[in-house]
């Protein structure tokens, strides 16, 4: 770990790029799969989709990545886990589920319902919301996206405070696990074969 990159903020500059790092880490993700099976119409609104994330974490929570700009983690701040109205209007959240079409504004309203739940449900206390963790495909396996991490868990730690992500591809949860994540919840999303893991890592 000593011998990584340390991370830091994420600069107004720098918000392309790391959408861009986003945008391919997330191309083939379970959830955008499911709101876009065309492959061609989730090229195209992948970029659109990961780039709300990164922009709300970076104007209302903490956006930190390694001075490379290779990885990316989005974070909501404990009392600030849930998107507000006026944040919504800022980042363009209320019209990215209408380009997905009807059917996958159908697909975006069912998994949203379900996350929503069981994020009251599972962190029902001041947390750290990982909203988002993305590695350029190119460098993944060399513990970066570990590494980014460690501030946040930091923090979570000296104010006593548990961490809350909910991933949807199953070839996350050992590393997540490695982190000190454990897994709250399995489900399938209503009407779909999405599979949603909720995992909580407590202070240590």
């Amino acid at each position: 770990m000593s011998d990584l990159p340390q991370p830091v903020i994420l600069t107004q500059s720098q918000l392309q790029q790391a959408i861009d790092v986003m945008g391919k880490s997330f191309f083939n993700d379970p959830f955008l799969k499911y709101l876009a099976p065309d492959d061609a119409r989730r090229k195209r609104l992948t970029p659109e989709f990961v780039s709300i994330v990164v922009k709300y974490c970076f104007l209302y929570g903490e956006v930190w990545t390694l001075p490379s700009l290779d990885t990316i983690a989005c974070w909501l701040q404990p009392g600030k886990t849930s998107p507000t109205f006026i944040g919504v209007l800022r980042t363009g959240m209320l019209t990215m589920p209408l380009k997905f079409g009807w059917a996958g504004f159908n697909r975006f309203n069912e998994a949203v319902t379900y996350t929503d739940n069981l994020h009251k449900k599972f962190a029902n206390q001041p947390h750290w919301y990982l909203w988002g963790l993305g590695v350029d495909p190119s460098q993944q396996g060399k513990g970066l996206g570990r590494s980014v991490l460690q501030p946040v868990f930091s923090k979570a730690d000296e104010a006593g405070q548990i961490c809350y992500l909910e991933t949807q591809n199953e070839s996350n949860l050992s590393f997540y696990q490695k982190l000190g994540f454990e897994v709250a919840d399995s489900g399938v999303v209503p009407k779909s074969s999405l599979q949603v893991w909720s995992m909580v890592r407590k202070p240590k």
